[in-house]
């Protein structure tokens, strides 16, 4: 037997989407697992450790710091 994998959803933010949390509220309700706050600060990406959605920032975007 062949383990086969779905491919992951990748999800694009703006800054204005900050700060990034999944779910995410374009996934359904059904789907929720606890709200976890996501870093994008290195490297402009992260993945969910729950369902293993990964968020990255759209190209030009720049997270500005306190």
């Amino acid at each position: 037997m062949q383990a086969t994998t779905a491919p992951l959803a990748v999800v694009e933010l703006k800054a204005k989407d900050l700060p990034a949390h999944c779910p995410n509220p374009a996934m359904p309700l059904w789907s929720s697992h606890p709200r976890v706050y996501l870093d994008l600060s290195h490297g402009g990406a992260a993945t969910c450790a729950y369902c293993g959605t990964q968020y990255k920032l759209a190209a030009g975007e720049v997270i500005k710091g306190h």
